[in-house]
């Protein structure tokens, strides 16, 4: 069952303790825990919409498409770049910074169950469909609304942040993993579903690498790819795929009705991975 432990007010940063279904801080601000088990830490003074992050239709697609397990290899390795410092800590305590619908974090810790590593997880996602979802799935996990430019948790508590496919807020990050804590970004390569891009689109952009200066308060200790094949057989797999990418929205008119022509589609995941670990102010004055 989740704890909610170590977690912050997200209105005064006062530190949040359970009260019933509550989770309430010191100056009375109280937050309701959701029947199906997670927190929403997000006020409505932090929102930027009514309603964001992704819908509940984008939601349903993407997890249609990722229990498929054609992304699974990726679960697989990040398990194999694990760093082996972090294989001791236990239990490593790490956030899913952009957790979605909670498939990598669910995952991730099934498997390191058979490696006898435990991992004390934290999802967080700005869309409370993607966290319903995720809570749905896995009871053991903590699961909170809120925004990667607010982390609601206190200084130097987590060992490892993670961040597949989602929008980083280094200086949170940085901020709440604990000296020598781990980052683990996740990124489409330059091939990534170029198949599908190629009938979307008229042209490709060329493919630029995100952070090439480096990341303040990081140093980059090791960088690697995933690059395979595989292929979807139905409209409505396709479908399902498209719709939980950003390309629903930036593709044209054209490019989204030839897609609905297909029935099979050969495809290339592209998937780039680079683990950094957090400097120290002593770092930085040795270098």
């Amino acid at each position: 069952m989740p704890t909610f432990e170590h977690l912050s007010c997200p209105i005064d940063k006062q530190p949040l303790s359970s009260q019933g279904r509550s989770l309430v801080c010191s100056n009375g601000h109280s937050f309701d825990i959701a029947k199906s088990g997670y927190i929403n830490l997000l006020p409505v003074q932090n929102k930027r919409s009514k309603d964001p992050g992704d819908s509940k239709e984008m939601v349903s697609y993407r997890q249609s498409f990722l229990n498929l397990d054609h992304y699974f290899p990726i679960v697989k390795h990040i398990i194999d770049q694990w760093p082996s410092a972090l294989i001791d800590s236990s239990p490593c305590r790490v956030l899913d910074a952009g957790c979605g619908e909670g498939y990598y974090l669910h995952h991730l810790a099934a498997e390191f169950v058979k490696h006898n590593v435990a991992l004390q997880r934290v999802g967080l996602d700005i869309s409370k469909w993607a966290v319903t979802a995720a809570s749905k799935r896995d009871k053991d996990a903590t699961w909170i609304v809120g925004s990667n430019a607010s982390l609601p948790m206190p200084d130097d508590c987590l060992d490892v942040v993670l961040c597949l496919f989602g929008f980083p807020v280094f200086s949170e990050f940085a901020r709440t993993l604990s000296d020598k804590g781990y980052l683990l970004l996740v990124e489409s390569g330059a091939d990534h579903l170029l198949e599908l891009r190629q009938i979307l689109y008229p042209s490709i952009h060329p493919y630029k690498a995100t952070h090439s200066e480096g990341i303040e308060g990081f140093e980059l200790i090791s960088e690697s790819s995933l690059h395979y094949p595989f292929r979807l057989d139905s409209q409505e797999e396709i479908q399902h795929l498209l719709c939980m990418t950003p390309h629903i929205h930036k593709a044209s008119y054209d490019g989204k009705e030839a897609v609905k022509l297909l029935n099979t589609i050969n495809l290339t995941a592209h998937v780039n991975f680079r683990w950094y670990q957090k400097t120290t102010k002593e770092d930085h004055n040795a270098t």
